[in-house]
């Protein structure tokens, strides 16, 4: 098992980086968020996970040991394979999942692109056993149907679903309940220096 690594950035495609490493160039699969902050030359430590099948040997790589926690225990859940568990850690942080799970809000999983109703039910019922209940996993506050819209908007567009939520969280309160009007003002936050 690779359990972590260390190099410079040579290479880098949205959802992978290729890192060197004593001489050797390693792709390694990462959260695309973490592809589109990263440089050319930097130098990371990524806590991986090797997937290994009859065909390939994939690595996959995360800023956190936590990040990688969250991708094993996804791989447990039937029908969610390395794709669908990082295209799930590329639109939500490890604390979401978790409490998404812990306070069964599958709504929020399925916002995920390549994630269904199924398979967020799926989820939230084969890890609920796993998620241990622990300071700081309160419920994501409730979603008002308009905000839904804006959040559904705003991934439409390409943001991810975390930028959405920060972005509907920063319209400020008493502003109009219009779809339009709330749209409008959460791409704002994004415009803004």
């Amino acid at each position: 098992m690779i359990a972590s690594i260390y190099g410079n950035v040579i290479h880098k495609e949205s959802g992978s980086l290729v890192i060197e490493v004593g001489g050797l160039g390693l792709l390694v699969f990462v959260p695309t968020n973490l592809s589109e902050q990263t440089r050319l030359g930097d130098r990371l430590t990524l806590h991986t996970y090797l997937v290994v099948r009859q065909d390939a040997l994939t690595l996959y790589g995360f800023e956190s040991a936590d990040g990688r926690e969250i991708f094993t225990q996804l791989l447990t859940v039937n029908g969610v394979g390395p794709r669908v568990a990082m295209s799930i850690l590329s639109s939500l942080e490890p604390d979401t999942i978790r409490r998404a799970v812990f306070h069964e809000q599958g709504d929020l999983l399925s916002r995920v692109p390549g994630v269904g109703k199924k398979t967020a039910q799926k989820i939230l019922f084969q890890l609920q056993d796993r998620i241990k209940a622990v300071e700081g996993l309160e419920p994501v506050a409730a979603m008002s149907e308009v905000d839904a819209e804006v959040l559904d908007a705003l991934t439409t567009l390409g943001y991810s679903v975390v930028e959405a939520q920060a972005a509907i969280q920063h319209i400020p309160p008493g502003s109009p309940e219009e779809v339009s009007e709330r749209l409008r003002l959460a791409l704002a936050y994004f415009a803004r220096p």
